[in-house]
């Protein structure tokens, strides 16, 4: 990580000196607000007041997600949070010792973020062996092993425990459950799709049932991968017609049935050239033609972590998170580095303000954003 230096200290603190922002408290409980936002006013008029009252700086701050290091806020933290608008953080286990320190992080980022709308806080706890904190925090059995047990209800159990415990220590977002069919290392439900859906859509009836935000993920889905996207491209060599019975039929009954304000989509970094030969975080006929207007989605899409090999090793993370947004993405997840967040959050502004991305796509992201936590803040 590159040191962001006292000079920027020192604007950090004159900016703290200004007024804070109107509308959002967090620490009170207090709901967003803007001009023109009545207790009688809809989700959707809401939304649209909030998005009226926001610079572009703050709009694409909305846009961005972001880890930290340390556990508890730092001056760098804060820089990022506050000259950057992030709108949303992800913790690891290096950030996370005990419940009662996360719990006191999560609150002071939260407190000390000073924006018009609370931050999207989260975590990797799928359970088995992608889980965090595991000395503190007791994972749910493994996918898979949820699954052999035939009862989705064990689904909505285990997800409801999970959203209790975590928003018990200050997060309101899961990226939880896997939709993906056949996931090697016991991350699936099943190997057929029409099980992993049931249990799917019982996971998301427990995560609903605690208020708790959560993620659908990899789509078009990872199942029959043959690389960790982690590591290196990953090329899912399917033909259209077994990706859309298999693959999507977990996502597409989510979807058909689901309210998009309670959950997230994240977007793999595989590609599917049944479909177009780019990652699908950078491809348009994926995320626009496929996920917008064949399945109808209209919630939130997330990047996988643009640092995962498959990515990272062909596209600089500037290059990537643009033609993601053009693709149809609305958050970019950006794991590790400060600097790599920086970059991405200047290179979107840029573009924006050079009106190579257009501020009407901007606000179409901005809304589906606003309308997950205005519906849940």
């Amino acid at each position: 990580m590159k040191r962001i230096f006292s000079s920027t200290l020192c604007l950090m603190v004159c900016l703290l000196l200004f007024p804070v922002l109107s509308g959002c408290s967090p620490q009170t409980g207090e709901k967003p607000s803007a001009p023109g936002i009545t207790a009688a006013s809809t989700l959707d008029e809401k939304v649209d007041a909030m998005v009226a009252s926001m610079t572009l700086k703050e709009k694409i701050g909305q846009m961005v997600m972001i880890g930290i290091h340390g556990t508890d806020v730092t001056e760098d933290s804060l820089f990022m949070l506050h000259q950057y608008h992030i709108g949303g953080i992800i913790l690891f286990d290096r950030n996370m010792e005990s419940q009662e320190q996360v719990k006191l992080l999560n609150a002071h980022l939260q407190e000390k973020a000073e924006e018009k709308l609370p931050l999207f806080i989260g975590v990797d706890e799928e359970g088995g062996m992608v889980a965090r904190m595991k000395d503190q925090l007791p994972p749910p059995p493994s996918a898979q092993e949820i699954g052999d047990t035939g009862d989705p209800e064990n689904a909505r159990e285990w997800a409801e425990k999970t959203a209790a415990a975590l928003k018990g220590i200050g997060f309101n977002l899961n990226f939880a459950p896997v939709a993906d069919v056949g996931m090697e290392r016991g991350r699936s439900f099943s190997e057929d799709p029409y099980v992993v859906a049931d249990f799917v859509q019982a996971a998301g009836s427990g995560y609903e049932r605690e208020h708790i935000i959560y993620c659908l993920k990899h789509f078009p889905g990872l199942g029959q991968s043959q690389t960790d996207t982690h590591k290196d491209t990953s090329v899912v060599s399917v033909s259209l017609p077994e990706l859309r019975q298999r693959d999507l039929l977990p996502f597409r009954r989510m979807i058909a049935e689901r309210n998009p304000a309670d959950y997230f989509i994240m977007v793999s970094h595989a590609i599917y050239p049944a479909l177009e030969d780019v990652p699908a975080s950078i491809s348009p006929v994926i995320q626009t033609d496929l996920l917008r207007k064949e399945l109808k989605y209209d919630g939130v899409i997330i990047t996988d972590d643009i640092a995962m090999g498959a990515v990272a090793n062909y596209y600089t993370p500037t290059e990537l998170a643009l033609k993601a947004v053009e693709a149809g993405t609305d958050i970019i997840l950006s794991c590790h580095e400060y600097q790599t967040g920086t970059e991405v959050y200047l290179h979107l502004l840029d573009a924006a303000e050079k009106k190579k991305l257009s501020e009407e796509r901007i606000n179409e992201s901005v809304k589906r954003i606003l309308r997950v936590k205005l519906a849940h803040f």
